[in-house]
């Protein structure tokens, strides 16, 4: 008589030979993803139509419960991960083989807060389908025109259709092909969604700390971010840091009559531009000292970026500017180095508003982009250290009546960094399996980027894991991703769920 053990190992051999055609998958034609496309369009429209801002967890706590559905419809286990404002949601699902491996997902579900004001559509969060005429721009068209044959180049207008609940239902479309299939992938899935990345994700490194044994993983893949500018397939294999500053310079207690005080009062806006501009160079370079201290990029990581299609003179009419600024003598280059922009400056009133003060205040809000090289820490000293240098008396707060008469320049100097930088090689393990998946799944190797110029919430992960991460981007570049009006190309919701069914079907070793 058979014992229990052995007859398990012999169910676990036929199940795994009668599966074995589908083990890993099956190449679809684009006809047969595109099906499946058109049958999830009315699950991403129901998606996309709940408001996704983290400024509200009431409006977070809908989209987590939706989430916990629809994984769950998909075989996967949810567990909450708790914070003092809302969760993050981690999905896990085991594979039947041996020894697998297990690789983590990155999926984004909030979304940046919408001013509908300067929306081209009633509701920005009621996706519209839109196709572009010569003479009007993007008109809309029914949204039922999705069930008959699909143009490429329609675009689905809403908040987070690119950044990035697109990416959340490619992903369970392809996971819908994948059961529908018999397909099963031989390793472990862990899949963590964040509800605050577009608010830093403040939770994030305490929690992946909190529950590091949940989140053990070999390797991570994040599916965010636009493609390269060419919308070819794309693999990304870093990100940079960010680290904001907020400066504000004072001028007088309450704004005062520019004619009676125009010659008198010192005015905080000039001297704010004049900070601001002792800081940077025409040519964009920053000018305090040190800044790209440690930066060195060899001749072999010149001829790599070389290598990447950017067609500059198409990306500079695109965006509107005669020539770039002259850091770097190409765009990828330029994205190896750290960055202080000035992302916001207000002082007074204007347009309707405007009004003959002498105003009280001027603010900037300042983010630097950081690289792998950067130390935040001593970049943020550089400039603290820099302000100091131009005379100015810094403080935290607001300043008392006697350091307002006893120093003629103050600022307000407040410093954060939301996450750092991080880069993982080409021949990784989790590099070479994504370049194998993308190029069976396309007919012809990816683009390789060595650092994407946005940040992302994934450094954490990196430093407290351990693990090897890589973007894998979806969506066309062009998408007015943080601003009014984003989209989404019907052609890329496409390709990208053939992307993500093409990566989780791939034998991982």
């Amino acid at each position: 008589m058979i014992s229990d053990a052995a007859f398990f190992r012999v169910v676990l051999f036929l199940i795994i030979f009668f599966c074995s055609s589908t083990l890993f998958g099956q190449k679809l034609t684009d006809d047969e993803y595109t099906a499946y496309a058109k049958r999830s369009f009315t699950q991403l429209k129901d998606l996309l139509s709940m408001p996704n801002d983290a400024h509200f967890p009431d409006d977070i706590e809908v989209n987590v419960k939706w989430c916990e559905t629809e994984f769950e419809k998909r075989g996967f286990e949810l567990q909450r991960l708790e914070t003092e404002t809302v969760p993050l949601l981690l999905a896990e699902k085991r594979t039947i083989a041996k020894g697998a491996k297990t690789v983590l997902i990155y999926l984004q579900v909030d979304g940046q807060p919408v001013d509908p004001r300067h929306w081209l559509q009633d509701d920005p969060y009621a996706v519209v389908l839109k196709e572009r005429t010569e003479d009007k721009g993007w008109v809309p068209i029914p949204w039922d025109k999705l069930e008959g044959e699909l143009d490429l180049d329609w675009r689905m207008f809403a908040r987070s259709t690119s950044d990035s609940k697109g990416a959340v239902n490619m992903f369970l479309t392809a996971n819908d092909i994948m059961l529908e299939k018999g397909e099963i992938a031989n390793f472990n899935m862990k899949v963590i969604m964040d509800f605050e990345e577009e608010i830093g994700s403040p939770r994030l490194p305490s929690t992946v700390v909190t529950y590091k044994d949940a989140l053990e993983a070999d390797m991570l893949i994040i599916f965010d971010g636009p493609m390269h500018i060419s919308n070819q397939p794309t693999l990304t294999y870093g990100a940079r840091g960010i680290t904001s500053i907020t400066l504000k310079v004072f001028g007088p207690n309450f704004p005062q009559h520019s004619g009676h005080y125009g010659n008198w009062v010192p005015n905080p806006a000039v001297h704010l531009s004049r900070l601001i501009a002792s800081m940077k160079a025409d040519n964009g370079k920053v000018t305090i000292p040190g800044f790209y201290d440690g930066i060195e990029l060899s001749e072999e990581v010149k001829n790599t970026l070389a290598q990447i299609p950017d067609n500059e003179p198409r990306m500079n009419y695109s965006l509107g500017i005669a020539q770039p600024q002259g850091l770097a003598p190409t765009y990828q280059e330029s994205l190896q180095y750290p960055s202080l922009n000035v992302r916001g400056f207000a002082s007074g009133w204007v347009g309707e508003e405007r009004r003959t003060i002498v105003p009280a205040t001027a603010i900037a809000e300042i983010d630097i982009r950081l690289v792998m090289e950067s130390d935040p820490d001593r970049l943020i000293g550089l400039v603290r250290d820099h302000i100091t240098s131009e005379g100015y008396h810094l403080i935290e707060g607001t300043p008392t009546k006697e350091e307002r008469v006893k120093y003629p320049k103050i600022c307000s100097f407040r410093a954060s960094t939301s996450y750092l930088a991080f880069r993982t090689a080409y021949d990784s393990d989790v590099g070479v399996w994504l370049d194998n998946a993308l190029t069976k799944a396309f007919g012809k190797a990816p683009l390789k980027l060595r650092t994407t110029g946005g940040s992302i919430p994934i450094s954490p992960f990196v430093t407290e894991l351990g693990v090897p991460a890589v973007i894998v981007p979806t969506v066309q570049r062009d998408n007015n991703q943080h601003s009014p009006n984003e989209n989404l190309r019907v052609g890329n919701y496409i390709d990208g769920i053939k992307t993500i069914h093409s990566i989780l079907t791939e034998p991982l070793k």
